[in-house]
C-alpha cells in the first residue's frame, strides 16, 4: 500500500526504518518495506538507474509524533540559515539583508555593513556560515551575487559580527568566482566548513546554454565545488593546484547548480538542481567529475533529451541518488541531534518545488530509505538546520518567509 501524507500539523506515524548513517547498525527489513514516496512517472523515460536504489528508494516513516511551530514570519525570500553559538539564528534575505532571529522569534533589524548584491533573478544575498573560530574572532561568512563591470558572479565575504549584532566590521571578500557573466541564474551557492577549517563553496554554471560547457572547464569556476582556507588562500592539497591552466581553488567539477552542502565524518555531500528530472545527491570527492552537461538524468525544460540522453560515461561519477521528477533541492544538513536518535547520519534536504524536507537514510553511502517531512506546512523549504536540542529548523522561500521548528511531540 502506498504511504499517504496527511495534511495536519501533528502526525503520528508507524516505524518503517530504525536507521542512521553509514556504518551504523541498521534494520535491513525495515529499510526495504515501504513503497517509494514518489509515484509520478519519470520525465526521463527509458532511463535506467546505474544501481539499485539510486532513485525512488523505499519509503520510510518516523515512529514519533511530529509537530511544527512557526517561530517567526515576515522574512522576504530567506535563503541561508546558520546557528550562532548562543542559539540565535543568522538568516539571509535574498534582496540583500542579513538578520538575527532568536529561538523565540524576535527578529532583529538588518545587520549593517554588508556589500551590495545583484538581486535580479536568482541572485542576491545567498548563504551564511558561522566561522569555525567564531568564539575567538566573531567571524561570519556569506555568499552573494556580486555586481561587477560587465555582469556579476558569486563571491564570498567574511566580517566580524559586532558584539551587539548590529553590524559586520572589517569586511573582506575572500573569493570571487570567475568569469564574470551578464546573467541572472545559477549562482549556487552553499557554504560549509570541514573539521580542518577549510571552507567549501558550491557554484552553479550560470544556466545559459553558452555557459554550460564551463562546468567541464578547469579554467572556470562555474559548475564547480570550491575549497579554500578560511582566509581565502588555497590549500596546498587541493586536487588541481599543480595542473597547468586549472584554477587552484577547484575541488570537483561537472555540477549544474549546487545549492546544498553538508560535511560530516570527513565526507562532503552536495545536492544540485536538475532540469526536468535529475536533481542529484553526490558524495563530492576531490578531483572528480560529476558529469554535467555531458551526463545527466531527466530531460531539457523544452522536453528534448540532454546530450542525446546519456546518463553514464567513463570518467563521470554517478550521483548517489537522484529525483525524477524533481523536488528542486535547496539547503542540506546531516542530522546529528539527540531528539531523533534514529535519524542520526541521515541527510535532510530542503525541497522547494515539492514543499517538504526529504529525509534520506544512508547505509554504506547509499540511500536506502526516503521520507517527506513538513509536508503540512505547504511552503517552499529553502534551508534546513539542526538546533541544539535536536529539533529541525527550516526557512521557507516566500515573500512572507517563515522560520519553522519541527520537533517531537512531548
Amino acid at each position: 500500500m502506498r504511504l499517504l501524507v496527511l495534511a495536519v500539523s501533528v502526525s503520528a506515524v508507524a516505524l518503517a526504518a530504525a536507521c542512521g548513517g553509514a556504518g551504523q547498525e541498521q534494520n535491513p527489513a525495515a529499510a526495504t518495506t515501504g513503497d517509494p514516496v514518489e509515484s509520478r512517472p519519470p520525465n526521463g523515460t527509458g532511463q535506467a538507474a546505474a544501481f539499485p536504489g539510486q532513485t525512488r528508494a523505499p519509503g520510510v516513516r518516523t515512529e514519533a509524533a511530529l509537530t511544527h511551530t512557526v517561530v517567526a514570519s515576515g522574512l522576504v525570500e530567506p535563503w541561508g540559515l546558520a546557528r550562532l553559538p548562543d542559539g540565535r539564528w543568522l538568516v539571509t534575505e535574498r534582496p540583500g539583508r542579513l538578520r538575527i532571529v532568536t529561538a523565540d522569534g524576535v527578529m532583529g533589524e538588518p545587520i549593517a555593513g554588508l556589500p551590495a548584491v545583484d538581486a535580479r533573478g536568482q541572485g542576491g544575498l545567498l548563504d551564511v556560515a558561522v566561522g569555525p573560530t567564531f568564539g575567538q574572532d566573531r567571524l561570519i561568512y556569506w555568499s552573494y551575487s556580486e555586481p561587477r563591470e560587465g555582469g556579476n558572479a558569486t563571491s564570498v565575504a567574511r566580517g566580524r559580527l559586532a558584539e551587539d549584532g548590529a553590524r559586520v566590521e572589517a569586511v573582506q571578500v575572500i573569493f570571487r568566482a570567475l568569469p564574470t557573466y551578464d546573467g541572472t541564474m545559477h549562482y549556487g551557492s552553499s557554504l560549509a566548513f570541514d573539521d580542518a577549517g577549510r571552507l567549501f563553496i558550491t557554484l552553479g554554471e550560470r544556466s545559459d546554454r553558452a555557459m554550460r560547457p564551463q562546468a567541464q572547464d578547469l579554467g572556470s569556476h562555474m559548475g564547480k565545488t570550491i575549497r579554500i582556507n578560511a582566509d581565502g588562500s588555497v590549500p596546498d592539497d587541493n586536487p588541481f593546484v599543480d595542473r597547468p591552466g586549472a584554477l587552484p581553488e577547484i575541488w570537483s567539477l561537472g555540477h549544474r547548480n549546487v545549492q546544498g552542502i553538508a560535511i560530516a565524518g570527513g565526507k562532503v555531500w552536495t545536492v544540485e538542481h536538475g532540469t526536468r528530472g535529475g536533481d542529484e545527491i553526490n558524495l563530492d570527492r576531490a578531483g572528480l567529475n560529476y558529469g554535467w552537461p555531458e551526463v545527466a538524468y531527466g530531460i531539457e525544460y523544452s522536453g528534448g533529451r540532454i546530450n542525446q540522453g546519456v546518463t553514464a560515461r567513463e570518467g563521470a561519477e554517478q550521483p548517489v541518488y537522484y529525483w525524477d521528477p524533481v523536488i528542486a533541492p535547496g539547503g542540506m544538513t546531516v542530522y546529528d541531534g539527540a531528539m531523533f536518535p534514529g535519524w542520526r547520519g541521515n541527510l535532510l534536504v530542503a525541497a522547494l518545488k515539492e514543499k517538504h524536507i526529504a529525509r534520506l537514510v544512508l547505509e554504506n553511502d547509499r540511500v536506502v530509505g526516503e521520507e517527506r517531512l513538513l509536508t503540512d506546512l505547504g511552503e517552499r523549504v529553502r534551508d534546513v538546520a539542526v538546533g541544539p536540542d535536536g529539533a529541525v529548523w527550516a526557512i521557507t522561500d516566500e515573500q512572507n518567509g517563515k522560520l519553522v521548528r519541527l520537533a517531537k511531540v512531548d
